[in-house]
């Protein structure tokens, strides 16, 4: 499970097996996950988040996506 950002107390990360799925990214923080698609950016899944911080991790998401999209076509060779 690489970490690919850290953000605060967010860390952003892969599984190896995500590598069949469309690209996309977890995040964590304590016992709460959220995982994100990336295009379109969208929520998949959350669990725990309050509906307010799942919209501050959108926007993290956002503004990294780019250099969160090259960590995923560097980890799974895209």
């Amino acid at each position: 499970m690489p970490t690919v950002l850290r953000v605060g107390s967010y860390r952003f990360f892969f599984y190896a097996g995500d590598r069949d799925e469309p690209p996309h990214v977890h995040i964590e923080r304590e016992d709460k996950v959220a995982k994100f698609w990336f295009d379109p950016i969208r929520l998949q899944e959350s669990g725990g988040f309050s509906r307010q911080e799942i919209g501050r991790i959108h926007k993290l998401v956002i503004e990294h996506k780019d250099s969160l999209r090259e960590a995923w076509d560097e980890y799974f060779g895209g």
